[in-house]
């Protein structure tokens, strides 16, 4: 099968397409056919082992070489074969998942608990959009958010991959959403039900007189303290992403922040996706709000998979709208 292979760590270009052996599932696993995949941050930080502390932490992407030689965390296909203890899935079902790695490929295994159903109303290529931007933003607004009708709520990094997701989970939640945007992304983000709109390029968020109950942190390099005068007394800081740096960031900043709200009464939280053991439990509670039409994935930019490097290039830019989908 083809596959985008990363051997080393680098740019775009490190990403090598190549033949590779098709994958055999395990017991407890489906082989699927890849239909569409996206590229995300998290694609790019792994491709270059970026921040480098995040090569010494436990678990971490690899010391010297990349511990994941194909990247692509998400995928919508078709089962093509199942483990002998698969129950839930035959070949021909249609499937989304979030197997952390794999997805840049014609084929890849994911375990049967990271798997579910493909929403009906979802082409591959929407559907590829979902696993973990979407459960991301579902964890930070249901667990880490815990947000309730009727609070306030301000989305900085409104207009991005996970950013547009929780602008629609907070609303579903019953929250008033204010995301924090550029101007040219203000309809898109208003159109997903957002109440109101600050334009980063024109006000600093940190410094208006509103408070909110909840803010979710996913793009810029503000500190803690900038971010409390924002937040209520009892407010709670979702940190999912932040400004990219070579060494630490987003991962000191993020750690940093929660280190210092354990000393005042706002709080600091992460929303942590990855380490995640309920995914498919949430792509399935996912599926339902899609299906009922209060979440919908917004697909900034298509490519196709021989255009992987160029899709991958794109989103490390910073500026994509929404998610980035490859076809296969």
């Amino acid at each position: 099968m083809k596959a985008f292979v990363l051997r080393h760590y680098g740019p775009p270009d490190a990403l090598q397409l190549t033949d590779v052996p098709k994958p055999v599932p395990g017991p407890r696993e489906a082989l699927v056919r890849v239909r569409a995949t996206s590229v995300q941050p998290w694609d790019w930080h792994l491709m270059r082992g970026e921040p480098y502390v995040s090569r010494l932490m436990p678990g971490g992407l690899g010391l010297r070489k990349p511990k994941t030689p194909i990247l692509g965390a998400d995928v919508a296909g078709v089962v093509e074969a199942v483990g002998s203890e698969v129950a839930d899935f035959a070949p021909g079902d249609e499937v989304f998942a979030m197997p952390k790695g794999g997805g840049f490929a014609e084929y890849v295994c994911v375990p049967e608990s990271e798997l579910a159903p493909k929403p009906e109303s979802l082409s591959f290529e929407e559907a590829a959009a979902v696993p973990l931007a979407a459960g991301t933003a579902l964890i930070g607004v249901r667990d880490a958010g815990r947000v309730e009708p009727g609070q306030r709520v301000l989305v900085n990094g409104a207009s991005g991959g996970v950013g547009t997701f929780v602008v629609q989970l907070a609303k579903a939640y019953g929250a008033h959403v204010t995301g924090v945007c550029s101007g040219r992304n203000a309809d898109l983000v208003r159109s997903l039900g957002a109440d109101e709109i600050i334009d980063y390029t024109k006000e600093d968020f940190t410094r208006g007189g509103e408070r909110y109950d909840v803010l979710f942190y996913l793009a810029g390099n503000r500190s803690f303290a900038q971010c409390r005068k924002v937040l209520t007394r009892k407010g709670v800081c979702v940190l999912i992403g932040g400004a990219a740096g070579r060494w630490l960031q987003p991962a000191g900043l993020m750690f940093a922040m929660v280190a210092a709200s354990a000393f005042v009464s706002q709080k600091a939280v992460l929303a942590d996706v990855i380490r995640c053991t309920e995914n498919r439990r949430n792509l399935i509670e996912l599926t339902d709000l899609i299906e009922d039409g209060m979440v919908r994935p917004v697909i900034g930019r298509g490519y196709k998979f021989e255009e992987l490097r160029a899709a991958v290039r794109y989103q490390e830019e910073g500026h994509a709208a929404g998610k980035v989908v490859v076809t296969l």
